[in-house]
């Protein structure tokens, strides 16, 4: 990664890594796993971008991917397909979980996060019953605000959330987000009716997540 800058904050490292390719951060963040699976290294949170790229969860459909070719990494973690690009803040929590097998636990934790965050905008959001994810509800419907998909190994997570502040929401277009057909997808930006940076947002995130990640950590 790229001149990151990192942290340390309730026995929680923090980095925070700016613009990275998708397959060099997973490379790190497979690393770092290895590394706390092992006790030899904190549990960690980074915050990064990323170049344009649609990623594909195990249980993505083939009809659910872009139709004109556009390439899609597959990878392991929960969930289905997804965008990352510009202008999103994506988080990936590597930590060692005090309940290994309360997966859908820790995914509240980080919703519940990403809720309180959403909320110091102005933003009311919400969980929807069995859809994964922060959502915003009103009388226009459900869009949604905020992607998770998290894998565990050897009781350590990886992968984590991606929130929608700025970016080109077209790119949304070439696909079905996270296999939904029934609801849109939305950003801070198009909520509040005004530019909002990841900058902007990044610290906000850094610690409503600190807070949750360590109530749910060993």
């Amino acid at each position: 990664m790229a001149h990151p800058t990192s942290s340390l904050t309730n026995e929680i490292r923090v980095i925070h890594a700016g613009l990275v390719e998708y397959h060099t951060a997973l490379a790190t963040q497979r690393e770092i796993h290895s590394e706390v699976s092992e006790s030899s290294l904190e549990n960690t949170l980074i915050l990064l971008e990323h170049p344009s790229v649609y990623t594909a969860g195990r249980r993505t459909l083939d009809s659910e991917k872009p139709m004109d070719g556009t390439p899609v990494v597959d990878v392991d973690r929960g969930g289905k397909i997804t965008w990352h690009g510009p202008g999103q803040l994506v988080g990936y929590p590597i930590v060692r979980l005090a309940n290994p097998h309360e997966l859908v636990g820790f995914v509240r934790t980080i919703e519940a996060a990403l809720i309180k965050v959403c909320a110091e905008f102005g933003i009311t959001t919400q969980c929807i019953s069995k859809r994964s994810g922060v959502w915003v509800v009103d009388e226009r419907g459900e869009r949604k605000i905020a992607a998770i998909g998290i894998r565990v190994a050897k009781g350590v997570t990886m992968h984590g959330f991606a929130l929608n502040v700025n970016p080109d929401m077209s790119a949304f277009g070439q696909i079905i987000p996270c296999g939904i057909v029934d609801a849109d997808v939305t950003s801070l930006a198009m909520e509040l009716g005004r530019d909002i940076s990841v900058s902007e947002v990044a610290p906000l995130v850094q610690r409503h997540m600190i807070d949750a990640l360590g109530k749910v950590s060993a």
